[in-house]
């Protein structure tokens, strides 16, 4: 068991867990700039590329529903082998793929993978340390995330402009190998005690947790606070390359920008943690309207990339800040079951975030910056409508 390891060995396996981390920011974002040359190349239409991501949101979330169970019973080191294992040759086969349907279910292989190793990876944490030093990792857990989302479009614009499209998934398959050696080399089990599967209870502890008003309205705060920045995600690299008439390296600069800017959000985050609960949840939800407000007055009389990035920028480390608080007081919440926890927690927001992405890519095209703008206000006022409800529930708690 890791917890009695020696502390170089758990500086090891922390410092590999933290590497790991951005590969499922990897996965989802690293082909974004790509979208307009594979719809070409695969000759569909741009829904259909769009798709390959909500696939692989959507089984990536509802695997979560069932995976944290499932690595309280069995463990999480096997698991996470074998997920790492699936993510190579997935991504290898999609790279030699012309059919967008095989595609399409390969990224739903990949997004159990990814759900298995996300969910091991952070109960891995709450496996190794006390609470003190839980809450400390817990919170740089979405900084480190947010390297994927960062640097994936960026590498990816520059894959696709030296090589082509394949080339992302290529590279996919190259870090997830990495992965595995060193996993295999430096890790091993880290769950103190391995719980048996039960169905009955796992079905009453499902039930508690779904019956936590302040864990429920957190999952749904982080699933929107995420939706905001996939609408970014579905739409900006056909609206930059088809309508600014840019290529797909601006493409990837552009998403590396708004990934900065998540992180940002989350070292924000980070340093809010000690403010009270209404001002530090409520403040970076009112100047995320306020900002969205803006872009679409500015929509009205002037519409290019130079208009556009600034505002994205400001609204998305909102977004960011506010993932950060609810992500570490949200997973805290069950600490005895942070398996299922994690699992359910992560399933249900990332549910959220690929039904809010279909829905995006479903009503019309989103041709310009104010199309664009529309979806921000519509998600962000859904946003801003929840974190009032858990303000309510919080001082109720309070009295």
């Amino acid at each position: 068991m890791l917890k009695n390891t020696s502390e170089q060995r758990k500086k090891l396996i922390t410092a590999l867990a933290f590497i790991s981390i951005p590969l499922s920011g990897f996965v989802t974002d690293i082909y974004l700039p790509s979208f307009p040359s594979m719809a070409k190349d695969l000759n569909v239409l741009e829904k259909e590329i769009q798709l390959t991501l909500t696939c692989y949101l959507l089984s990536y979330g509802i695997s979560q529903l069932f995976v944290g169970s499932l690595l309280d019973s069995i463990g999480r080191y096997k698991p996470r082998l074998i997920a790492l294992f699936t993510l190579v040759i997935t991504s290898i086969s999609i790279a030699y793929l012309d059919n967008i349907f095989y595609i399409c279910l390969l990224r739903i292989v990949q997004g159990i993978g990814i759900s298995i190793l996300v969910v091991a990876t952070r109960a891995l944490f709450m496996d190794l340390y006390d609470t003190e030093k839980r809450a400390h990792y817990l919170s740089y857990f979405t900084v480190v995330w947010s390297c994927g989302p960062i640097l994936a479009p960026f590498l990816g614009g520059y894959l696709e402009k030296l090589f082509n499209w394949q080339a992302n998934f290529f590279f996919l398959a190259i870090y997830a190998g990495i992965l595995l050696i060193l996993d295999l080399a430096i890790s091993g089990e880290s769950i103190p005690e391995k719980k048996k599967f039960n169905l009955k209870n796992t079905v009453q502890l499902y039930s508690t947790m779904l019956q936590n008003k302040m864990f429920m309205l957190g999952i749904i705060i982080l699933g929107l606070s995420y939706s905001i920045v996939m609408i970014f995600n579905i739409a900006g690299p056909f609206i930059i390359e088809n309508t600014f008439h840019y290529n797909s390296v601006v493409i990837g600069y552009c998403t590396l920008i708004l990934g900065f800017s998540w992180m940002l959000g989350g070292f924000v985050g980070k340093r809010r943690i000690y403010l009270e609960f209404e001002p530090r949840v409520k403040q970076p939800a009112i100047v995320q309207l306020i900002l969205i407000g803006g872009l679409i007055a500015m929509s009205y009389f002037l519409e290019n990339i130079w208009v556009m990035m600034p505002f994205l920028f400001l609204i998305h480390i909102c977004s960011g800040t506010l993932f950060n608080n609810f992500f570490t007081s949200t997973m805290l919440t069950f600490p005895e079951n942070s398996g299922t926890a994690g699992g359910l927690m992560g399933g249900l927001v990332y549910v959220i975030t690929s039904i809010s992405s279909f829905v995006i890519s479903s009503t019309g095209n989103i041709s310009g910056q104010m199309e664009l703008s529309i979806r921000y206000i519509i998600i962000s006022l859904l946003l801003f409508s929840t974190i009032l409800l858990i303000v309510q529930a919080n001082k109720k708690l309070l009295k």
